[in-house]
């Protein structure tokens, strides 16, 4: 059975920049959080959208994910939580756009995101989720928030080619069972930026459901204007627009979450 004690860790990756995937650990971490699940979001991306789209600015980043990574600063010293929501962040700042290289000479280089996610002070936080962020690339740091993780969450664009990159990101996964993390499986794919009104949209779905069944999730994430702003005002769109498409789309992907979760547990086939 699972331990309840332990965390779920959901990587969000996509090697393919603009598929919503920053948007999507914002709001999913949000929509956690909202339902009431302690959740801690990773921001392993350089870029560090994640951090700024949460409200966190530079000067409000004392330690990042490279201090966690290289400096050997414990994750309860990088962790900033969000106005007392229930929501965690390790941030982010373009320090990590170096991480590649230095994580070429290290020993176990795949391992060290994972190593601090099991941290003894981690565990006694008592998150019942953690997200990552990954940079838009199938780099080393990618690699290190697969080798962590327990599931893959993948942003799909509603748009032509959609489907191409997916089949590389599927073998990678595949590769690090096979080698770095035998439980790593696929959470499922999250179709974005959907326009029902859009006939090529329509067929994005029809063939992601025919030819990945029912590892698309049932949820979609609509275009959304909403969406578009909050990051400009540097919330969540569950705090920008509480009744928009957009953020009703991701507390829906939070209940379809938590359901396969829940379902999952009680049947025991989770170890």
């Amino acid at each position: 059975m699972v331990d309840r004690a332990r965390p779920r860790i959901i990587a969000i990756a996509n090697q393919k920049g603009g598929v919503g995937k920053t948007t999507t650990a914002i709001n999913l971490a949000a929509a956690l959080s909202e339902a009431g699940q302690k959740t801690l979001l990773v921001d392993l991306d350089p870029q560090g959208n994640a951090s700024t789209g949460l409200g966190l600015e530079l000067g409000q980043r004392k330690y990042t994910t490279y201090d966690l990574l290289f400096g050997d600063v414990p994750i309860t010293k990088t962790m900033v939580e969000i106005e007392k929501s229930g929501l965690w962040v390790v941030p982010a700042t373009t320090d990590l756009s170096s991480a590649d290289i230095e994580l070429m000479s290290r020993t176990r280089r795949s391992f060290l995101l994972q190593d601090a996610l099991q941290q003894r002070h981690l565990q006694d936080a008592r998150f019942d989720y953690i997200l990552i962020d990954c940079p838009p690339s199938l780099n080393l740091l990618t690699l290190n928030a697969m080798v962590a993780a327990q599931s893959v969450l993948v942003p799909l664009q509603s748009e032509f080619f959609a489907l191409e990159g997916l089949s590389q990101l599927m073998l990678t996964v595949r590769e690090l069972r096979e080698t770095a993390n035998p439980a790593l499986r696929i959470e499922g794919i999250l179709l974005t930026m959907y326009d029902r009104r859009n006939n090529l949209a329509q067929q994005v779905e029809a063939d992601a459901r025919g030819n990945l069944g029912e590892l698309v999730f049932t949820t979609m994430i609509p275009r959304n204007v909403r969406l578009s702003e909050a990051p400009s005002y540097a919330v969540p769109v569950l705090t920008y627009d509480p009744a928009s498409k957009g953020a009703i789309a991701y507390r829906d992907l939070a209940v379809e979450l938590l359901v396969k979760h829940r379902k999952l547990q009680i049947e025991g086939t989770e170890s």
